[in-house]
């Protein structure tokens, strides 16, 4: 059995190291990054690195290489390539299963203005305050640069290339973030507004609670839908029951 992870993401990770700790028989696991960060984390495994040319890319090659199974482990904002690995799997007749984690969800205390895009949080801004703890990743920084009259504090793993606001602070680094650390950041830089994409999980969700107790507004961007179809699963465990029970379309499968 050959089995393609699409990752990138913690979930991912822990599928890769699920697996080969089962020790199947017979089975081969490639890893697939994007390669938009410089330093990943390397699940085991074989690893590749890049894209695959869209849709008829990827389903060309999950046919060379005879993949049995593909898993769409990619960061729940990933939206263009689970889009493609929808396309690519029907194309290729390999059974697909989308691993995202549960998305955030307020509670009391909590103030959060829920938007659809990094545009629509850049627009929401000028209304919430004026020091921005901006925490959506270096990729989507052109939608703030032109509020110019606001100060942001960027967080990310590699550095942001322009465009990107002009009143800015760069801070590198990468999660799991602690609750206390992200109350000093709050505390530190004055910070009255934070924006974060929807991105689940506890590595990044102390920030929420920092911002709840501080009494800071959080802008929360939505996340894309899965494609129509697809089957998720929350867990790296059900992932792995999913492949070792066989997905439908396995030969001999029940």
């Amino acid at each position: 059995m050959h089995v393609l992870i699409l990752g990138g993401t913690t979930e991912a990770r822990r599928l890769a190291e699920l697996l080969a700790a089962a020790a199947v028989p017979g089975l081969r696991v490639t890893n697939s990054l994007a390669g938009r960060v410089s330093a990943p984390r390397l699940p085991p495994g074989e690893v590749r690195v890049g894209g695959f040319g869209g849709a008829d890319g990827l389903a060309a090659w999950l046919r060379e290489h005879e993949v049995d199974a593909l898993i769409d482990a990619t960061h729940p904002f990933a939206g263009t390539i689970s889009f493609n690995a929808a396309r690519a799997a029907a194309t290729a007749h390999v059974p697909l299963l989308a691993l995202r984690r549960p998305g955030w969800a307020p509670v009391a205390g909590d103030d959060w203005h829920e938007v659809d895009s990094l545009e629509e949080a850049a627009r929401s801004l000028p209304g919430l305050g004026r020091r921005v703890f901006l925490t959506t990743g270096r990729m989507g920084l052109a939608a703030f640069a032109d509020l110019t009259n606001l100060w942001f504090l960027v967080r990310s793993v590699d550095a942001p290339e322009p465009p990107h606001p002009p009143r800015m602070e760069v801070l590198l680094d990468r999660g799991p973030f602690t609750l206390d650390g992200e109350r000093e950041l709050l505390r530190r830089h004055g910070i009255d507004v934070v924006v974060t994409k929807d991105s689940g999980g506890a590595a990044t969700a102390p920030k929420l609670r920092a911002a709840r107790e501080a009494g800071v507004p959080v802008v929360v961007v939505r996340r894309p839908p899965v494609p129509d179809g697809v089957r998720v699963v929350a867990e790296p465990e059900q992932a792995l029951h999913w492949l070792v029970t066989g997905p439908p379309s396995f030969p001999g499968a029940g």
